[in-house]
């Protein structure tokens, strides 16, 4: 599976996560079960940061992982 495709996944599943919240804070009130997903919707979006976010030498991790997999 392409790389790009997993963080595109992840990307969509965060948003999803986020929508979900939203409708189930307005839906019942409750406050619990959306602040847990929003906080795991933060987490998936500090792996996609983490992932993509070049180093000081200008490579991300993803390059190198990308590099190190096509030897």
């Amino acid at each position: 599976m392409s790389t790009d495709l997993v963080l595109s996944m992840l990307m969509l599943a965060a948003l999803a996560l986020l929508a979900g919240a939203f409708v189930l804070w307005r839906r019942t009130g409750d406050i619990k079960r959306p602040v847990l997903m929003v906080i795991l919707a933060l987490i998936a979006f500090g792996n996609i940061l983490i992932w993509t976010i070049p180093t000081a030498d200008g490579t991300s991790p993803l390059d190198r992982a990308e590099q190190i997999g096509s030897e």
